[in-house]
């Protein structure tokens, strides 16, 4: 009798530590050794723009890091907001990257979706767009502050170029109007290229833009460029003065412009987080890439973990705000508890 008990404790013992080791090992395997096979790339916006481009330009430089293939797969739709849930939606195991730009950060306010970064996990913000305030050279300003003034002197008679609410132009046209009297007249367009043609045809006087944009007709003096959005000059445009030369209180707004990163759903595990940090940031540091960051007309960040998050959250809040206070939002961002910058 008791023989056969101990037999049993014996055999239930043995069940008992298998199956501890097999719960173990399904749960551990496949992050242990991660990757362990290829990852997608989940692109937030179609073939041929400027956050599939970024996209494209870091793959390569980050794929023999990790020894796989990152398989790009662009998933436009809702400013974002499609990319976005896919990618929240996916198992959190990194094997699904979401390569986004800013977009989401505004999601909210603009009744969108109620997904943004905070629920990602920062890989890499790999560059921020620089910005540009740009006039046609038959305007007699030479200078924001130029601008600025004869906005106030002329009140509805200057036509600003826009794309829109949420867009680059129309921020930035709400950080001028932060400053007081601000009345131009918005002309929306369809992107930076429509609105760039109507600026050198003289259908509008000036247009906040991306450098990328303007950058050709900036150096052919087609278009004169009043100022750079940042708090300091840039190698690109040394001879351009940034916004708070004449305005210092724009630095509370900066740094500010479109950006593009690498994000993953922050459940995903720390390993996971560490080994994508690791290889991302190897691959945003090599000087190709740096090289073609500059020639993109963007500034190379290269930051991941609390310092990503700490320059997601100052940019959302500073949009958000500015987007709110010129009427621009469908929800308050004190619903979101986005504090004023």
């Amino acid at each position: 009798m008791k023989k056969s008990k101990l037999v049993l404790w014996l055999l239930l013992t043995s069940v008992t530590v298998s199956g501890a080791a097999f719960v173990h090992f399904t749960l551990e395997s496949p992050t242990t050794n991660y990757p362990t096979r290829n990852i997608q790339g989940i692109i937030m916006w179609g073939a041929g723009g400027a956050t599939d481009t970024m996209s494209r330009a870091i793959t390569p430089y980050v794929e023999p890091q990790l020894n796989k293939e990152i398989v790009l797969i662009n998933r436009s739709g809702g400013a974002g907001a499609i990319s976005t849930k896919y990618v929240h939606n996916k198992k959190p195991d990194g094997y699904t990257l979401l390569y986004g730009a800013e977009n989401p950060q505004l999601h909210g306010v603009l009744g969108l979706s109620d997904i943004d970064y905070s629920e990602f996990y920062a890989v890499n913000v790999l560059a921020r767009g620089i910005s540009v305030i740009v006039s046609h050279p038959d305007q007699p300003w030479r200078s924001l502050k130029e601008l600025m003034d004869d906005v106030k002197a002329r009140p509805k008679e200057i036509k600003m170029g826009s794309t829109g609410p949420g867009g680059l132009p129309y921020v930035v046209g709400a950080m001028l109007g932060s400053e007081g009297a601000f009345e131009v007249i918005p002309v929306p367009f369809d992107g930076d290229g429509p609105a760039i043609t109507a600026l050198l045809g003289g259908h509008v006087d000036f247009l906040p833009s991306g450098f990328t944009a303007t950058a050709e007709h900036i150096r052919s003096g087609r278009l004169i460029a009043l100022a750079v959005v940042n708090d300091k000059e840039i190698s690109l445009l040394p001879s351009v003065p940034p916004i708070t030369l004449d305005y210092p209180s724009f630095k509370k707004f900066l740094p500010w412009g479109p950006f593009y990163g690498v994000f993953i759903n922050k459940q995903a595990p720390r390993n996971v987080k560490e080994t994508l940090t690791k290889a991302f940031h190897h691959g945003a540091s090599n000087p190709q890439f740096i090289r073609f960051v500059n020639d993109f007309g963007a500034i190379p960040m290269n930051i991941s973990g609390q310092e990503a998050d700490e320059f997601l959250r100052k940019w959302q809040s500073v949009t958000t705000w500015l987007l709110h206070d010129a009427g621009a939002t469908k929800k308050s961002p004190t619903i979101f508890e986005i504090p004023r910058p």
